[in-house]
């Protein structure tokens, strides 16, 4: 039987103010309130279990903590997403990175008493120093690779679009050879991140469908589900389905700012809405679903050949 994982990112509504060059938010983060509560739920229905990852900058607030805290009691997985989320991390140098790393597992450990396992970085993008600072730090699997080539287009023309205009955004565009990424999990080559090689810790890409079409939370809940499915054609043979979502997939433009809704496209369908097509997708995807710690444990063996 296909193995399916169910993620989400936590990238709080500050990440998505920087990438649009607004100012930051005002007042709680709705991404860890809401959202995560309406994720716990979408889990409960389901009956599954799944995998946060959470930003470690984001958990020095108690309340977002606690959020998160309750997550893990319910036998979800935490897995590191860096502290700051920052979308520069594989540019940085090697103190800043290693850093970066730690204090995201620290903070993720002291919220729910457990290091994390899995990383996945900002903005997807990784590179060899980053794959072996986290082997160095006892990581069993990252979950960054991601070769969607309809996204990969869609972020540099929005990259471009927003220098044309005079508009700042913190977003940063990942080398194409990351589109040459195996879909199936692979120990990874220290020299080329998106390459077989010799690595111990175990990558696990996020889930593309029909042409490379990216099986992420912006599309799946606001396609409509016929469109959905159809763009999960050629999923059935994968080893592992790695559907990836982000906490912004279940709010709407009632619980952000007039500024973001207006920017962010996927704001504008009401959350009820992209939350029912996503489970929907998931009943009809079936498979047994696991948590991707769980999932790397069943893998690293008969799929990831070095």
């Amino acid at each position: 039987m296909r193995v399916a994982s169910l993620s989400v990112d936590l990238d709080g509504l500050d990440c998505y103010h920087r990438l649009h060059g607004l100012p930051p938010p005002a007042g709680p983060d709705p991404v860890y309130g809401r959202a995560l509560e309406r994720f716990g739920d979408l889990c409960g229905r389901l009956g599954i279990r799944a995998t946060a990852f959470a930003v470690g900058e984001r958990l020095l607030d108690p309340g977002a903590a606690e959020w998160v805290r309750r997550l893990s009691r319910a036998g979800h997985e935490v897995a590191n997403h860096g502290f700051s989320h920052d979308y520069r991390l594989t540019r940085r140098g090697p103190a800043e990175m290693a850093g970066e790393v730690r204090r995201g597992a620290e903070s993720v450990a002291a919220a729910t008493g457990r290091a994390p396992l899995g990383f996945r970085a900002p903005g997807y993008a990784l590179s060899g120093p980053l794959l072996c600072e986290l082997a160095r730090q006892g990581y069993r699997y990252d979950s960054s690779a991601f070769p969607a080539a309809p996204y990969w287009l869609a972020k540099a023309g929005v990259i471009a679009m927003m220098a044309l205009r005079g508009r700042r955004t913190e977003a940063i565009l990942d080398r194409a050879r990351s589109l040459l990424a195996p879909r199936v999990p692979y120990h990874p080559s220290e020299r080329e991140p998106y390459a077989r090689g010799d690595l111990e810790i175990l990558e696990l890409p996020v889930a593309t469908g029909l042409l490379g079409f990216p099986l992420v939370g912006t599309f799946l809940g606001t396609l409509p589900g016929a469109v959905a499915r159809s763009l999960c054609a050629g999923t059935r043979s994968l080893p592992l389905l790695n559907v990836e979502l982000h906490g912004i997939d279940f709010l709407d433009a009632s619980d952000v700012s007039p500024e973001l809704s207006r920017r962010q496209l996927d704001l504008r369908v009401p959350a009820a809405v992209k939350i029912a097509r996503i489970e929907g997708l998931a009943r009809w995807l079936g498979g047994e679903w696991v948590r991707l710690d769980e999932a790397a444990n069943r893998l690293a063996g008969p799929w990831a050949g070095r």
